[in-house]
Parts: C-alpha cells; structure tokens; sequence
C-alpha cells in the first residue's frame, strides 16, 4: 500500500507550480514574440505548471522569493547535474525538467541547489527570467525542514513537446523565431520522493519551460512559461 506523505514531506520541492508567476515568453523581444506570449496567455487559464489529473495535491505552507538574486559560483552545485550540450529545444526542455524536479537536501545545500540550476540559465539577460525559475526552490526555513527529513526526489520524464499555441503562432509567422530563439516546451514526467524512515511516494509533474537553443550554440532555459499543456 503506498504511504501517504506525511506533513512536513507534503512540503516538497516542486509539488506545486507557485501562482501569480505569469510572464512574457519572451519579454522585452519583438512584437510578433510578445504576441506569442500573448496568445500563451490567454489559453493559460491561471497559475504556473499543471498537476497532473489523478495527482496528489499536498498543501505548501512556505513560498520561496520570487526576488531571489542569483547565486554566487563560489556556492558550488551540490548534486544538481551540469547543462548538457543539447541544441534540439524539447530534448533540452526535458532534461532541464527533470533537473528541476530533482534533489537531495542531504548532500545540497539550498544555495547549492540554486547555483546548480543557475548554470542551465541564458547568459542574455534580456530573455533569462531567474525570477520564475529560482521561484521553484524552497524558501531557506522549508529547505532546512526539508533537510532534517533527508528528504530527496529523483524525476523521469514521459515526454515533451511544443504546445499548440506556440506551433500555431510559428506557422502564422516563421520568422517569428529568429529574433530571440526562444522554444516554448511543455514537459510531461514523474517525480519519486523520499525522506528518512522510508517514507516515500510519487508524483505526475508537468511544466512548460522557454527554452533559448540559436543555430550553433547548445540550449539553454530562459524562464519558467505560463502553463500550456495542450
């Protein structure tokens, strides 16, 4: 019989998507992207990721800040995994999803794991929104809560691909994407989690990253997009 999470595990890293973090897929870009986003948007609905149906939802009693600087080098990066060299935008999405599902508050710090997941970011800041992304991590109280339980999660992914109104706007103009080669990519998976005293369970996750892959260069992830998971 599967255990059921007890209160301070329900607080996991990344068993909800926080609300109020809907940004512009690429913001400060060209009009035909802004109006990418626009349509993104508005087919939205609300709130950023999508519990899976059927998906345990567990109540989060911390918010992390949605302001948090980036980290310094110096931090290392702990068990977070270093970007790989992928220039296709969904096979970069998904990788950069099940990082992000990932941890291990026994051997990473909370500034470790920020470090780690900074690496992955766009070096153009004009279309890198830290906000969004550091958003997922924990506040430093639910991060050293999370600690004392030893909690730890490992992530598959199921699939990934573009959403429905990202292709439909690529089709109405094809130049769109030359401007900032930003990717909109919804990612499908499963997060394992596990804390001390064989506790445990699993999770559906879903996310839809900006993704920024130029010709001749690797990708790499610019924020965390509205929820588009058609």
């Amino acid at each position: 019989m599967r255990k059921r999470f007890p209160s301070l595990s329900a607080l996991s890293y990344g068993t909800h998507w926080p609300t109020g973090k809907r940004i512009a897929i690429v913001a400060s870009a060209v009009a035909v992207l802004l109006a990418i986003a626009a349509v993104v948007a508005l087919l939205t609905g609300g709130g950023n990721g999508h519990q899976a149906p059927g998906a345990a939802a567990p109540t989060r009693t911390g918010s992390p800040s949605s302001t948090e600087a980036a980290p310094k080098p110096s931090s290392g990066t702990g068990s977070v995994p270093k970007p790989p060299q992928i220039a296709e935008p969904v096979a970069y999405a998904k990788a950069a999803a099940q990082m992000l599902w990932s941890y291990d508050t026994r051997t990473t710090s909370r500034d470790q794991q920020l470090a780690g997941i900074h690496t992955w970011m766009t070096d153009e800041s004009i279309y890198a929104d830290w906000a969004s992304v550091s958003g997922q991590v924990p506040d430093p109280v639910l991060w050293s809560r999370m600690a004392d339980q030893e909690q730890h999660a490992t992530a598959g992914v199921t699939e990934g691909h573009f959403p429905s109104a990202f292709k439909q706007a690529l089709a109405d103009d094809p130049s769109a994407i030359t401007e900032a080669y930003i990717y909109v990519v919804t990612v499908n998976g499963k997060q394992q989690i596990a804390w001390k005293k064989g506790g445990g369970g699993a999770e559906e996750r879903a996310v839809t990253l900006a993704v920024q892959c130029r010709p001749s260069h690797d990708c790499a992830l610019a924020a965390i997009a509205p929820s588009v998971t058609q």
